[in-house]
């Protein structure tokens, strides 16, 4: 790849990272309920699960075009099942009320948690898999090298794992999160619904 198309690469990570989605909308949900840690661990989740997501696609567009249907109707229902899971998760939390007081779990299990919330949703986000198909195919070429693949998924990674531990950094700067711990069943709740408009959406095949 030349430098150019390195550079056009990038632009299409920083758009997809920065669009609204699932993905950020799991980031916005730990960060407000589990603090900055547990965001932090959330965003640095989805940079590795985009990275892998991003590498096992090049190589897939690149070696396996005849599959591309089956793979996309797979990871379309995979993705909806996640919705739907978080979506239940979040709408459980809301019915809990404000996020106030002592937390009965541990940091590290919070850490933990929102870690692996954000590598599952970076690998079956379905916004990530449209948008992909949609503009990432440009970049592949059909004799491309294992180095650059490798390169690809890094370049992915870096970007959108920088991405959104930056919006978890400064969604708790300046004490924003106690100021939103009242409302964050409230939050919860608006997040629950989203992950299950997203999932009919993506059942309907709007998107």
């Amino acid at each position: 790849m030349t430098p150019e198309a390195w550079i056009a690469l990038a632009t299409v990570f920083c758009l997809g990272a920065m669009s609204p989605g699932p993905s950020l909308a799991v980031v916005l949900r730990n960060t407000l309920s589990g603090g900055r840690r547990q965001g932090v661990m959330t965003g640095i989740g989805h940079g590795l699960g985009f990275g892998i997501y991003a590498f096992l696609a090049a190589g897939a567009f690149a070696t396996a075009i005849s599959i591309h249907d089956t793979a996309e109707t797979g990871l379309k229902w995979a993705g909806v099942c996640i919705l739907l899971w978080l979506g239940y998760t979040f709408l459980n939390h809301a019915r809990k009320g404000p996020n106030i007081g002592n937390n009965s779990e541990s940091h590290e299990n919070n850490d933990k948690q929102g870690f692996i919330q954000g590598f599952i949703i970076a690998l079956l986000n379905p916004k990530i898999l449209a948008w992909m198909l949609a503009l990432y195919t440009p970049f592949i070429e059909n004799n491309v090298s294992l180095e650059t693949l490798l390169g690809m998924g890094a370049l992915g990674m870096i970007i959108d794992g920088t991405w959104y531990v930056t919006v978890a950094l400064v969604l708790t700067n300046g004490g924003r999160v106690d100021k939103l711990k009242s409302v964050s069943h409230i939050i919860d709740g608006a997040m629950g619904l989203l992950m299950f408009i997203f999932a009919g959406l993506m059942i309907s095949g709007v998107i």
